[in-house]
């Protein structure tokens, strides 16, 4: 009886184990394809908000972590990541949250260079998650509805402020028919950011690449 406990028990083990290796090698040959994926739909959304042909920085692995509740709309971290042109400063992509949406937060991320004036431009806007309604407020979101699209030029100065909001409000961005709160929360978000932008931006472009480790990971992995 007791060898046969024991035996069981050996068997278990090997099991056990085996099935841990076989984890771990799915594990080590399929992270760095993952991570590589997530980089290039990553390179793909700061494409598509600030012209390529306008930096020639690696945008993705230069970035800085900062903290805005009155202006990016969470208490964590957000992450900014910066172009530059030869060095030069160009624009900047911001994570921001809209944390009035009709379902809940909208996680956004905003594209923002300059006007002649030095206003903040907006290069464009995607929505990267949500929870609105279907049909509704998932307009929003770029895969449903080029709504998104309204944002790209539009410059936030003294004189354009005012305008910064959906047209029910006084303002020059369209809602959508039984769903005014997700566009209004987003365009208030947008607003927010570009004026983070302006008050930031000397301090943005200062600041210590917190992204610097992943760019050697991917040196590295190449």
């Amino acid at each position: 009886m007791k060898q046969s406990v024991s035996k069981n028990g050996l068997i278990l083990a090997a099991f056990a184990m085996a099935t841990s290796g076989l984890i771990a090698l799915t594990y080590f040959a399929t992270h760095e394809q993952i991570a590589l994926q997530q980089q290039a739909k990553l390179q793909g959304i700061l494409n598509a908000i600030i012209e390529p042909s306008s930096y020639n920085n690696a945008i993705a692995n230069n970035c800085v972590n900062v903290v805005s509740p009155e202006f990016l709309g969470s208490d964590e971290a957000q992450r900014i990541y910066r172009a530059y042109n030869n060095e030069k400063p160009v624009g900047v992509a911001i994570e921001t949250t809209a944390p009035d949406g009709y379902s809940g937060k909208i996680q956004l991320v905003v594209g923002l260079t300059n006007d002649p004036q030095g206003n903040p431009l907006i290069s464009g806007v995607r929505v990267l998650d949500h929870k609105e309604t279907p049909g509704l407020g998932d307009k929003i979101d770029i895969r449903v509805n080029d709504w998104i699209l309204d944002f790209a030029q539009k410059v936030v100065s003294t004189d354009t402020l005012a305008r910064f909001d959906v047209k029910k409000d006084g303002g020059q961005f369209d809602q959508f028919t039984g769903a005014t709160i997700s566009p209004r929360a987003v365009v208030k978000a947008v607003k927010r950011s570009a004026l983070y932008y302006q008050e930031q931006q000397k301090a943005i472009f200062d600041a210590p690449n917190t992204c610097a480790k992943t760019l050697s990971s991917s040196t590295e992995a190449q």
